[in-house]
């Protein structure tokens, strides 16, 4: 269990890393601190001692508590040596494997380490990974966002990033109040060509499962909204579920086993990605439907799982090890330029969409062809 000392410590601590007390500036006074934390004078002073000692304060005598300035002591310590860290929403799990592995490939060639991090999509864990990147100063930083549907509590920790001239991009999505570089896929355009391969084949009756806590699966649901109003085609609204990360696992499934047990079953679904996709597979084969003879299905992410599952999947491609590649080449580009101090060469790094590309294979179904 934190003790209050290492509470209050952690506190001020968060407080220099997201730019709230700049190199120089007088902190709060005792009392302040005192009546903020609700604790006493003691441990308060037990907090600041702490970081005097490790030379994150510095004390003036009549005057008060100052922020260090700690920039040549983190430049000093990283001993020459090049690091880039990558922060994505998970690591081991679906596509990222790839993804990272493109990065890699391409920093270690260029000489620098690699640190990975995870924030398994959750905010928290990604102010703790910005802080600790903040006090060890990399080079660089390639960073998928978390929750990037919502607005973002770490913004001031990514705007310390730039204050220290640390350049960084996001990869899959982005915060839009930053307005970053980035490197993404047109994910609206991709659930558009999800949605409308389904309707060029004749089904009407298609519901549509997107996770919602992230940019990307907002954009999705989107182009599934706009391929059926591009083809005069009314949605129910019972043929929309969206759901969080915590809910991937329960609730698209109960969704469908409702709309199941409806009168008018659907003919298709589009998911949200290719792991969805696969758990919706389970609940057909338990209804004893068959793909795509009774119902078809469109993934998206076109992963292992796509090609690997007894159904194959139709999905959209996603660049993955390549879109890792290209992130790694941009931030490298960037810290040159930074390095360089040529602005005009950094001004001319521009983000990259890549277009979404539908693979046909067989877990969909043409309703128009009659068999004769």
């Amino acid at each position: 269990m934190q003790t209050k000392h290492s509470m209050v410590k952690q506190a001020i601590k968060s407080k220099i890393l997201d730019g709230t007390f700049r190199p120089n500036q007088k902190i709060s006074s005792e009392s302040e601190l005192m009546k903020q934390f609700n604790v006493s004078r003691h441990t308060v002073r037990l907090a600041i001692g702490d970081l005097v000692n490790q030379g994150w304060l510095y004390r003036e005598q009549g005057s008060g508590t100052f922020c260090a300035d700690r920039s040549h002591l983190e430049e000093k310590g990283r001993n020459g040596q090049k690091s880039i860290a990558i922060i994505t929403t998970y690591i081991s799990d679906y596509i990222f494997p790839s993804i990272i592995r493109g990065a890699e490939s391409y920093l270690s060639d260029k000489g620098y380490n690699v640190t990975l991090f995870s924030t398994n999509n959750n905010h928290q864990n990604e102010k703790e990974i910005l802080e600790r990147l903040l006090t060890q100063q990399y080079d660089g930083v390639i960073v998928e966002p978390t929750q990037s549907a919502f607005s973002n509590p770490n913004i001031n920790l990514y705007l310390n990033l730039e204050r220290l001239n640390i350049p960084y991009l996001m990869i899959n999505a982005f915060y839009e109040e930053l307005e970053p570089l980035y490197i993404v896929m047109d994910d609206e355009k991709g659930g558009f060509n999800q949605t409308e391969h389904l309707i060029k084949q004749g089904h009407k009756n298609i519901v549509g499962f997107f996770k919602t806590d992230d940019l990307q699966g907002v954009k999705r649901m989107k182009g599934f909204i706009k391929a059926h109003r591009a083809n005069r085609l009314q949605i129910d609204p019972q043929n929309i579920v969206t759901y969080s990360t915590e809910e991937k696992f329960l609730k698209p499934s109960r969704e469908l086993e409702s709309l199941l047990s409806s009168s008018e079953i659907p003919t298709a679904l589009v998911c949200y990605n290719d792991e969805l996709a696969l758990n919706i597979l389970d609940v057909l084969r338990g209804r004893m439907l068959s793909i795509p003879d009774d119902i078809s299905i469109v993934g998206y992410d076109d992963s292992i799982l796509a090609q690997l599952s007894e159904v194959k999947l139709t999905t959209i491609a996603h660049p993955k090890s390549k879109m890792g590649e290209k992130a790694a080449q941009v931030v490298v580009e960037l810290i040159d330029a930074k390095n360089e101090r040529d602005n005009r060469n950094q001004d001319s790094i521009s983000s990259v969409v890549y277009e979404p590309e539908l693979i046909e294979r067989n877990s969909t179904k043409n309703l128009q062809i009659v068999k004769g």
